[in-house]
């Protein structure tokens, strides 16, 4: 006769120095000793199979987003204490007669740009420091750059527990250090210093890191946070309009799915967050405080979304919007798009779906294209095709357990997640998509009396989808 199975749950204690496994609300003895209780738990099962034993180990991170400014001022010490959270740590640490130790990984043109005052900051500060300028883009993210930046912070000479790698950079730089900082000795603490609006918004605040593999995007990378995200807007005067425009195709992303002020503010102050470069300028009344209130709420948003499923456990996220499409259009025409605009153009045809489906009126949609516009993002590439939609959206199934998962704007600054969008329902909302895209660029031509923009084709519609059917063949 088979045996009916045994569980017994042990909580874990230590006493002194040793770990030892209780059973469930059994009584501790040497209370007289210091007892600590993990919030692990050991279950064990005996069968007449053996035993087999279940581990719960709840993993903790704390990390902090800070907002300053003016971060290479050598008397501003964010970079030197701002990550420490412990109050007894942070007197430790400033009263400590052992030498500072620092190594920074800096984005190439970040260092033409402000390399010199990187290296004053930390002289000033009388840190030991090593800086390491590297060309981060979307063509070098790969794990060369990775085993790169090991090879130096070996040589380096890295205390992990006291030392944490700083990096520099754009979401690019930011991501490829956080990975080398996560495969250090298993996991070596990091800072993230975003320079550009796109890694202010979204690069700094979650946990993802990777590198491109195989020409697919992130597809190595892993979940660390950093010890702290710094963000500096002062950086962000130093990019070109275009970069702004590509920062804005992630705030927008969040504003449509989840704050319809924030999808106000954009629409209503778009230019002029554009035009000062997301700089607070006091002279002006109306648009005070619109670089300020835009890269907050974007911020808050996104850390609501990301905080409670940091590891992606559930895999449906809002924060995917503009990220079905995206990954395979971005990669396949590197480099004509940015990152930003990718996922634009991706939220682009979503919002088409979702107008195809009853979710959006055609005043609501009509609302977000001119809002993408205006941001001057692109809304269309000759490059995001049917085929390469259907392909993408193949392969996300592959990795979202067998569901689309398809967020989609219910409204302006709601949404939802949809599994039973059919392909009609596809190829109609594309479809009508290309044919307004058309219709824009004609007009606009026509007005400027000028040759086709960037990105889009003056094909004829049918001239479009006959050459993808003959494609796809």
């Amino acid at each position: 006769m088979a045996q009916v199975p045994q569980q017994t749950d042990f909580q874990l204690v230590r006493v002194k120095s040793t770990w030892s496994r209780v059973k469930k609300g059994e009584a501790l003895c040497n209370d007289e000793d210091e007892i600590t209780h993990s919030e692990a738990k050991i279950g064990e099962c005996i069968s007449d199979g053996g035993i087999s034993w279940i581990v719960e180990a709840p993993i903790y991170f704390c990390y902090k987003v800070v907002e300053t400014y003016n971060i290479l001022e050598p008397s501003n010490t964010t970079l030197l204490w701002g990550h420490i959270t412990d109050p007894q740590q942070i007197e430790m640490a400033t009263t400590s007669k052992r030498k500072l130790r620092r190594f920074i990984v800096i984005d190439e043109v970040v260092d033409k740009l402000y390399g010199s005052k990187v290296r004053e900051y930390f002289e000033e500060n009388n840190v030991q420091h090593k800086i390491l300028a590297l060309p981060t883009t979307e063509e070098t993210k790969s794990m060369d750059l990775v085993l790169n930046i090991l090879h130096e912070v070996q040589k380096f000479s890295l205390d992990r527990r006291t030392e944490p790698i700083i990096a520099i950079g754009g979401g690019v730089c930011l991501d490829i250090v956080g990975l080398a900082a996560s495969l250090y000795r298993r996991r070596t603490p990091y800072i993230r210093v975003p320079t550009t609006l796109l890694s202010y918004v979204d690069a700094s605040v979650g946990a993802k890191n990777g590198v491109n593999f195989l020409q697919c995007k992130n597809k190595l990378g892993g979940y660390t946070p950093p010890v702290a995200s710094f963000l500096d807007r002062s950086f962000i005067q130093s990019i070109p309009r275009r970069h702004i425009s590509n920062g804005l195709g992630e705030i927008l992303k969040m504003a449509l799915m989840k704050h319809k002020g924030l999808f106000d503010l954009l629409k209503n102050h778009g230019k002029h967050l554009l035009d000062t470069k997301f700089q607070s300028c006091n002279g002006f009344a109306d648009h005070r405080d619109a670089a300020l209130q835009t890269t907050r709420i974007a911020i808050e948003t996104m850390l609501e979304e990301l905080a409670p499923n940091l590891w992606e456990d559930d895999l449906d996220r809002l924060v995917d919007f503009g990220h079905l499409i995206s990954p395979e259009l971005e990669m396949r025409v590197l480099p004509s798009l940015m990152h930003g605009e990718a996922v634009n153009i991706d939220m682009a045809f979503m919002t088409y779906v979702a107008h195809a489906r009853g979710l959006l009126d055609a005043e609501e949609k009509e609302q977000i294209l001119q809002c993408m516009r205006g941001l001057e993002l692109p809304v269309w590439h000759s490059g995001c095709s049917w085929a390469l939609i259907q392909r993408a959206l193949q392969e996300r199934l592959k990795h979202s357990g067998g569901q689309p998962r398809m967020p989609l704007p219910t409204g302006l600054g709601v949404a939802d997640i949809f599994n039973d969008t059919s392909e009609e329902t596809l190829e109609r909302a594309y479809k009508l998509w290309v044919k307004d895209c058309q219709t824009v660029l004609e007009e606009e031509l026509q007005a400027q009396g000028d040759g086709p923009a960037p990105g889009l084709s003056c094909l004829p519609l049918e001239s479009i989808i006959a050459e993808e059917v003959i494609a796809h063949k």
